[in-house]
C-alpha cells in the first residue's frame, strides 16, 4: 500500500501571515487533500525574540477565514503532538536527537565566544557572511567534557564535510548537486537550548510522518543540509517542493511596503477570503484548462503540484481586484446585501430600499470599499458643472438638457406609480412621441437626479429608490440650475 500524504503547515507566530506563507499553506492543504490525506499545523516558536503576542490566534483565524481546515495541530492534538516547537523542546527532544548526532560524529560541541564568530567574517560577493572553521571539532572528548562540567556555553553544530559534493532532489527542480564546501557546520541546538528553525524542521517532519515538504524556493541551498541530516539518522527523506518567489509588479520581492503583502491587509482592504485563496493558488500554479475562478473544492480536486512554475509570480493586484468582483457578482444576493450595508451607510443616512441599491452595484464593484463613492449621490446630490450635461455622443447640452427636462416635469409629477417600470415605459413613451434619441432624454435625467457621469443605475432606477417627491424636487433644482 502507498503510504498516506501527509503534509504541514509550520508558520512561527511573528505577526499577520504573509501571502507566501498562505500560499504555502495552501498548496500543502491542496496536496495533501488532492490524495485523501492529512494536513497538519504545527506552531514553531522557538525563535523566541522574534515572538509576537496573538500571532498564534491569527495563525488559527486566518486557517479558518480560508477554509485550510487541519487535521492534526495544537488546538485539536492527534497522534503525533505536542503541535508546539517550545512545548517538545522542553522534553529535551531536540537536545536527544542533536547528541545523537554527535555520538555519531555528524555533529559536534562548539565553545567559541561571540567576538570569535565576529573574527570570522567575511565579505564574499558584496555580502558579510559567517563561515565557520570548524575549530571545535578538533577538541578533543575530555576537552569538549571539561567544558561542559565547567559550565561555558556552548551550540551543537552540524558536522558537514568540506570535500565532495550532495546531491538531493526536488519534485520542480529535480536533482541539484553542490560542492560541501559551500556546506557551512550550521547550528543545530542553540545556546538558549532552543533548537534552530533548520534543526527543529528535520526531527518534526520525520516525527510527524510528513511525506511532502512544501515552501519557498529561498530555503533550496539550505535542503543539502537538511538532507545529510535525514541521511545521518537513517531517516527516509521527504518530497521538496519548493515554490517560487512572489514578487510586486516591479519584480521586487513581496514586501510590507506594498500594503498588500498579508491576508489580513487584502480582507481589510474590502476582498474576500475565498477570492484571495482562488487568487493565491494561481501565483506560480495553473490548471490545464483556462478556468481562472475556482473554489477551494475545485481546487482541491484538480491541483497537481507539478504544475507550479519555477519563474517568480508577479502580484497582480488589478487582476485579484476583478478576481474579487466576479466572486461578488455570483455571490448570494442575501449574503451579498448583508456584507455590503455597512458600507451603504457609510454615505447614506435617510430611509432608502437598501436592498434595491444592493441589487443595483452587485455586478460593479471589485471590492466593498468601491461601494461609498459609487452610492452617496442617494444622499444628497454633489456640487456639479452644467458642462456635465454636455455629451457628444447622446447630442446633448445644457441648453438642450433644460429643454428636455422643463417637458419632463410635468409628466413625472402626474405620475404615482414610480417603479421602475412604470416610469420606464412612460418616458420611453415621451421619448417616441417627440422623437427624441434615447440617450438625448435620458442622459439629462440621471444626471439632473445624481449629479454624475456614472452611476451603477439609469435614471428611473434611481427615481424608483429616491421616490416621487425627492425626484421631483432633484429635477427643479437642475432646471433652476441650468437656468441660472
Amino acid at each position: 500500500m502507498a503510504t498516506k500524504i501527509r503534509t504541514r503547515y509550520a508558520p512561527s507566530p511573528t505577526g499577520r501571515m504573509h501571502v507566501g506563507n498562505l500560499r504555502t499553506a495552501l498548496y500543502a492543504y491542496l496536496i495533501s487533500k488532492h490524495e485523501g490525506g492529512d494536513f497538519i499545523l504545527r506552531i514553531e516558536d522557538t525563535d523566541q525574540e522574534r515572538y509576537v503576542e496573538g500571532a498564534t490566534e491569527i495563525i488559527y483565524n486566518t486557517l479558518k477565514d480560508t477554509g485550510l481546515i487541519h487535521d492534526e495541530g495544537p488546538d485539536i492534538g492527534g497522534p503525533v503532538g505536542p503541535y508546539v516547537q517550545s512545548e517538545r523542546q522542553a522534553s529535551g527532544l531536540y537536545l536527544k536527537y542533536a547528541k545523537e548526532l554527535v555520538e555519531k560524529g555528524q555533529a559536534y560541541y562548539c565553545f567559541c565566544t561571540p567576538e570569535r564568530l565576529e573574527s570570522l567574517k567575511q565579505v564574499i560577493d558584496g555580502k558579510e557572511v559567517s563561515v565557520y572553521d570548524k575549530h571545535c571539532l578538533h577538541l578533543s572528548k575530555e576537552e569538549v567534557e571539561e567544558k561542559l562540567s565547567s559550565g561555558i556555553p556552548y551550540v551543537i553544530r552540524q558536522n558537514n564535510p568540506t570535500e565532495g559534493t550532495t546531491t538531493f532532489n526536488d519534485e520542480l527542480y529535480g536533482d541539484i548537486t553542490v560542492d560541501n564546501k559551500e556546506l557551512d557546520d550550521m547550528v543545530l541546538i542553540k545556546s538558549d537550548g532552543y533548537p534552530t528553525y533548520n534543526f527543529a524542521n528535520v526531527v518534526d517532519d520525520h516525527l510527524m510522518g510528513i511525506t511532502h515538504v512544501v515552501r519557498g524556493n529561498e530555503y533550496i541551498s539550505s535542503s543539502p543540509k537538511y538532507n545529510r541530516l535525514y541521511d545521518a539518522f537513517g531517516w527516509e527523506v521527504p518530497k521538496y517542493i519548493h515554490c517560487p518567489l512572489i514578487t510586486d509588479e516591479e519584480h521586487h520581492k513581496l514586501s510590507k511596503r506594498s500594503g498588500h503583502s498579508s491576508f489580513e491587509d487584502l480582507i481589510e482592504q474590502g476582498f474576500i477570503s475565498e477570492a484571495v485563496v482562488n487568487f493565491v493558488a494561481l501565483l506560480g500554479w495553473s490548471p490545464e484548462g483556462n478556468e481562472e475562478i475556482m473554489s477551494l473544492d475545485e481546487l482541491i480536486r484538480v491541483f497537481d503540484y507539478r504544475r507550479i512554475n519555477k519563474s517568480p509570480a508577479v502580484f497582480d493586484f488589478t487582476k485579484l481586484k476583478w478576481m474579487n468582483g466576479e466572486y461578488l457578482k455570483r455571490m448570494d444576493d442575501d449574503k451579498f446585501y448583508e456584507l455590503a450595508l455597512p458600507y451603504m451607510k457609510q454615505v447614506i443616512t435617510k430611509d432608502l430600499d437598501f436592498k434595491k441599491i444592493a441589487a443595483m452595484i452587485k455586478t460593479r464593484i471589485e471590492i466593498w470599499p468601491d461601494i461609498p463613492a459609487m452610492i452617496d449621490f442617494f444622499e444628497e446630490v454633489p456640487e456639479y458643472d452644467n458642462a456635465i450635461y454636455t455629451h457628444k455622443k447622446m447630442k446633448t447640452d445644457a441648453e438642450s438638457s433644460l429643454k428636455v427636462l422643463k417637458e419632463l416635469l410635468p409628466l413625472i409629477e402626474e405620475m404615482d406609480d414610480y417603479s421602475n417600470d412604470a416610469l420606464f415605459n412612460r418616458i420611453k413613451e415621451f421619448i417616441t412621441e417627440h422623437e427624441y434619441k434615447n440617450g438625448y432624454v435620458l442622459w439629462p435625467l440621471r444626471i439632473a437626479l445624481s449629479g454624475k457621469e456614472m452611476t451603477p443605475c439609469g435614471g428611473t432606477e434611481i427615481m424608483e429608490v429616491l421616490g416621487k417627491e425627492e425626484s421631483i424636487t432633484r429635477i427643479r433644482k437642475a432646471i433652476e440650475k441650468l437656468s441660472a
